[in-house]
């Protein structure tokens, strides 16, 4: 298996990341462990990272319609979700909707995260995947895996897992997908991944083999490409 890279982490836009930092930060029990001016970087129980990006023209979006498409979203693990959620709605999130064993809410940015529930979990909250909008699951599964040297664990009707070094993505079936068109504030990105290479010029290559397209933007250690479903990622060194 030709390896590219490693997913680093996800990147979620918001206009205002102090507030949004804070607020995962007391819902799940997550750490911050760096902070910058336009960025914010957390740190999960179990080691895995999420930042939050400074967009200050960030448009919020509108779950679950495809006008305003959520392109991305969290599933967090969590033992009593009914009582997480209710936790949530204090600090500032809105309930969307309820699951036979999950509920979906809106956090203060706007962007829908899933509380799911998981016997035995601890006090911090455990991320379970970060699941990426696309109008064919299986085959953004497959890109994934083969950018980040992950495996497919499942594939189904409504979506699609790939996993390794102890993380996973998820990849969920949307019919009427609309992509982002980035840098577009009109149709946002949402958020990104962020993906580490030993090499820019070999990342780039391996990237575009595998269907994905350079974008504009980037610099000496970074360079942005949208994947196949015309999601923006970074490879990043």
């Amino acid at each position: 298996m030709t390896v590219t890279g490693r997913l680093e982490l996800a990147a979620f836009d918001a206009a205002d990341i102090e507030r949004l930092a804070s607020f995962y930060a007391e819902l799940t029990g997550w750490t911050i462990a760096r902070k910058e001016p336009d960025w914010i970087t957390m740190r999960t129980g179990d080691g895995q990272e999420l930042a939050f990006q400074l967009a200050p023209d960030h448009a919020a979006p509108q779950w679950p319609g495809q006008q305003h498409p959520q392109q991305l979203h969290l599933d967090l693990q969590v033992d009593g979700h009914l009582t997480a959620a209710e936790r949530a709605v204090a600090l500032g999130a809105t309930r969307l909707a309820d699951g036979p064993n999950w509920i979906t809410l809106a956090d203060p940015a706007g962007h829908p995260f899933d509380l799911c529930q998981k016997d035995g979990v601890g006090p911090v909250m455990g991320l379970f995947a970060v699941t990426i909008d696309a109008p064919d699951a299986s085959a953004l599964a497959r890109f994934y895996a083969a950018l980040l040297g992950m495996e497919v664990t499942y594939d189904g009707p409504e979506g699609s897992l790939i996993a390794g070094d102890g993380k996973s993505v998820m990849f969920q079936q949307v019919s009427d997908y609309t992509p982002p068109q980035w840098p577009d504030p009109a149709h946002p990105q949402q958020g990104h991944l962020d993906i580490i290479v030993d090499d820019l010029d070999t990342g780039e290559a391996r990237a575009l083999e595998l269907g994905a397209s350079r974008l504009e933007g980037g610099g000496t250690t970074f360079r942005v490409f949208a994947d196949p479903a015309g999601h923006p990622f970074c490879l990043t060194t």
